[in-house]
């Protein structure tokens, strides 16, 4: 057990430095390519972010942990909702804006969408997996498009996300690219030390392989976005702290599920099709509800989510 409990320390903890590694390095190449921040902010960030979450559903999946590989993805989402967007709202509350968030709420409700049909067919393949990555390039590219022409609060936002992560002005691209290999390698050892570590903690914890994918995989995966949001909060940049959470989950159903499932195909647990993939529809509906709503998420509604995740985690531990 306790062998087990230091594997899922240490892979979390290289999955976070992995993926850090990983954005500075990439969003300082594409600074010396030429690379417009706001592309950098929609795709580098995006994307190397998420790396925690990719490396460890992919690494499940190949390992013949689908619990932990679907888990991973539909527990992350449901913890970006509900546990750090309600932490963020208690600590200020969260205002929207009306304009991109119309167009993200539409992105967000048919990820979520997308992702229940695909885990709903019991295997997801390598068809559906392509079908959701590119579902992906489309938002991203339309979301380009529409923010590199308006010029607006968003556009500024996706630049000010590859800013965040500065490397030295003089830093070469020898150094760079070191700094990008050695994120991947310690996202894909800490991926498998965390599964490995998940796997058999499961067994000695007796519960399902995929509670603790929704539990500690999940909550774990999803420390970079909840330190990022508490960052943002306290620094009074709350739209940065909602577009962290509302692309976080777009990119978790439409890249990390559809990556998984086109390197190796996944065979859902009745588990998650039978209840947790609708815990994580009806979060998501109700998110966009609340914030469609007043166009802001108070320190109550931040109040009744956090609720509402310890509940849920309450029915996992009883099950």
């Amino acid at each position: 057990m306790t062998n087990s409990i230091l594997l899922v320390a240490g892979g979390l903890v290289l999955l976070a430095l992995g993926g850090e590694l990983l954005v500075r390095g990439a969003v300082g190449m594409a600074a010396r390519l030429g690379i417009s921040p706001l592309l950098a902010g929609l795709t580098i960030v995006g994307f190397g972010t998420s790396m925690p979450e990719l490396a460890t559903s992919v690494q499940a999946a190949m390992a013949g942990s689908p619990g932990i590989a679907v888990g991973n993805v539909v527990g992350s989402n449901i913890a970006n909702i509900l546990l750090i967007l309600g932490v963020s709202a208690l600590i200020l509350p969260l205002t929207v804006n009306p304009r991109s968030f119309k167009r993200d709420s539409i992105a967000l409700g048919g990820s979520a969408l997308l992702a229940t049909g695909a885990v709903l067919m019991g295997v997801i393949g390598m068809v559906p997996g392509v079908v959701l990555l590119a579902c992906l390039v489309g938002y991203i590219w339309y979301a380009y498009k529409s923010e590199s022409a308006a010029d607006d609060d968003e556009c500024h936002r996706h630049e000010a996300e590859a800013e965040d992560r500065p490397v030295p002005p003089d830093t070469g691209p020898a150094i760079l690219g070191g700094m990008i290999v050695a994120g991947l390698a310690a996202a894909i050892f800490g991926a498998g030390w965390l599964v490995d570590g998940a796997t058999v903690l499961a067994s000695a914890a007796g519960v399902s392989e995929s509670v603790i994918g929704l539990t500690v995989v999940a909550i774990g995966t999803s420390l970079p976005e909840l330190i990022a949001c508490v960052v943002a909060v306290l620094r009074k940049h709350a739209d940065v702290a909602l577009g962290n959470v509302v692309g976080s989950n777009i990119y978790n159903v439409l890249g990390i599920l559809g990556a998984t499932a086109v390197i190796q195909p996944i065979e859902v647990p009745a588990e998650i099709a039978g209840f947790d993939i609708w815990v994580m529809l009806g979060v998501t509906a109700l998110l966009i509800v609340q914030l469609r709503s007043g166009w802001k998420l108070t320190r109550i509604e931040g109040a009744v989510l956090v609720l509402l995740y310890a509940g849920y985690t309450l029915l996992l531990a009883t099950r």
